[in-house]
């Protein structure tokens, strides 16, 4: 099985700890996002998964009611290979 993976860098202002609880829950929540990493002191989020960074980003602004700013993306073509195990 082969896809494209991407790893997302975005500029988020998280100022308290609700900030930073809300921001984890609305990306736990989303089912394409498979890591993430919060920022605190940097203000950054990273996520990777199987999605379309502007999906992400756009997900992320509705449900903080904040600005979101997309530092940079990559894209990663990932194959997935099945090993047998004897």
């Amino acid at each position: 099985m082969s896809g494209k993976c991407y790893y997302m860098v975005m500029r988020i202002p998280i100022d308290c700890k609700g900030c930073n609880r809300k921001l984890r829950r609305a990306i736990l929540s989303m089912k394409e996002v498979e890591t993430s990493h919060i920022e605190k002191h940097y203000s950054r989020v990273t996520v990777r998964g199987r999605f379309r960074p502007s999906d992400v980003a756009i997900k992320i602004r509705r449900r903080m009611n904040r600005r979101v700013e997309i530092l940079e993306v990559q894209e990663i073509d990932v194959v997935n290979q099945q090993t047998d195990h004897r």
